[in-house]
């Protein structure tokens, strides 16, 4: 596990790799990722065949682009991919061609709203080719000249050189509960020259990976497993390949765009008023934010964990909107280490109460002894805790997580959780764990 400053050095060094959906410059991000990972979370890389049925999907090809550029006749060269990952639209067909300027301009591509920035453009499905470039670039492009444009571009389907995905396990402390299930956080590494989208819910992912080995999840937790790939296809891919994980994933987070000045951002699951929502609430309470629905703009990869046919409850944590998106405005500058410290804050507080909550189960008939058992807590030391025991020890019938169980009667998580232990030390209580969607469905 490789030392870092901070969280936006790791960005610094694979945000200007081509990150393609499957690419040379996604395996050298894939690699960075997993240098920075705890040695102990096991980070694996999986490959997958290219055009490999995955649900009503297909497993991309991977792109070899050799060199892509636009001359003006007479040799000036205005639109370079060397100078630029943006400069060419990602999964271009290969061009050799003389054109003049109306048959080129349906393939030039500029943000209006940003003219002097390039526009990062995408036609992963819909097979087309085309350049990238400043609006100010374009006005000055002569409309009575002839132009040469060149992209030399592969589409390899040769499963050595298949598609990509990683992902690693953290597990709480005394190691993996499997009745516990895990936990998942994604983010995805297929936007190329973009800082915020999403290197920084890359990098805020690793900070949180590293937060939960230093100080490990209570033991019986669930673990967190992390993953980092494209979006959507990527997370299609790998829950194809490995779909007996689904069942032991208990819940989610999509964590993106969490580096620029702005305040956080939830979306709900789909289900809305699930735990992983109330507890996110409960995170949020006292914190400047805002609330969406579920897979409301901008909308990842919890559509494909928490839709059909998996139905994780995931929520998503980000920043958005932002005036700099999909274009090279999306860089280093808009990119605050408070802010991705920040986001990786508050998926860990979320995600320490998901983990650790369970059922307690009484194994005891009657009202317990509790001064017997050194249970009983005075009055005079936490009022709160004490008028709140016969109503804690009420909700051990096997229906309540702790969580539900602070909730009604208006305790703090932490305080409800180390005293329930106590009863479970004792052997009053055996802790169940929370039911996926298909177990309490």
């Amino acid at each position: 596990m490789k030392p870092y400053s901070s969280l936006k050095s790791i960005l610094a060094e694979f945000l200007p790799l081509h990150r393609a959906l499957a690419s040379d410059d996604q395996d050298k991000t894939l690699e960075i990722v997993g240098s920075y990972m705890p040695d102990s979370a096991n980070y694996t890389i999986e490959t997958y065949a290219p055009l490999t049925p995955v649900w009503t999907w297909k497993v991309p090809e991977r792109y070899v682009l050799h060199e892509a550029y636009l001359e003006i006749e007479g040799g000036e060269r205005v639109v370079d991919f060397k100078d630029n990952p943006l400069h060419i639209v990602s999964y271009s067909l290969p061009i050799d061609k003389i054109l003049g300027f109306e048959e080129l301009q349906p393939h030039l591509y500029f943000n209006e709203k940003r003219p002097h920035a390039i526009p990062w453009i995408f036609k992963y499905y819909e097979r087309d080719w085309g350049f990238c470039l400043s609006k100010n670039t374009f006005d000055k492009l002569p409309r009575d000249k002839k132009y040469h444009a060149v992209i030399k571009s592969e589409f390899i389907a040769d499963p050595q050189l298949g598609f990509k995905v990683a992902s690693a396990v953290i597990h709480p402390e005394g190691g993996a509960n499997p009745a516990a299930g895990e936990f998942l956080v994604q983010a995805h590494t297929c936007h190329p020259m973009q800082a915020n989208d999403d290197g920084a819910g890359v990098v805020s992912a690793l900070g949180l990976a590293r937060r939960l080995v230093e100080n490990p999840l209570p033991a019986g937790s669930m673990s967190v497993r992390f993953w980092f790939g494209p979006e959507t296809i990527g997370t299609i891919a790998w829950l194809a390949h490995n779909e007996s994980l689904i069942p032991n994933l208990r819940g989610g987070i999509f964590l993106e765009m969490t580096g620029n000045q702005n305040r956080i951002a939830w979306h709900h699951t789909r289900q809305h008023d699930h735990l992983l929502d109330r507890i996110t609430n409960y995170v949020l309470r006292e914190a400047d934010h805002d609330e969406r629905d579920f897979a409301a703009a901008p909308a990842n990869d919890e559509r494909v964990v928490n839709g059909p046919g998996v139905n994780v409850p995931c929520i998503s944590l980000n920043r958005a909107p932002y005036d700099e998106y999909h274009t090279t405005d999306d860089n280093l500058d808009i990119i605050h280490e408070d802010m991705l410290l920040e986001a990786a804050d508050v998926a860990e507080r979320i995600i320490r109460i998901y983990a650790s909550n369970y059922i307690p189960r009484r194994t005891f008939r009657g009202p317990v002894f509790l001064s017997g058992y050194g249970l009983w807590v005075d009055w005079r030391e936490n009022w709160a805790l004490n008028r709140a025991i016969e109503k804690i020890m009420m909700r051990f019938e096997g229906q309540h997580s702790i969580f539900d169980i602070a909730e009604q009667v208006g305790l703090d998580y932490w305080v409800v959780r180390e005293y329930v232990e106590k009863f479970r030390a004792k052997g009053f209580v055996t802790p169940l764990p929370i039911p996926s969607e298909a177990q309490a469905s």
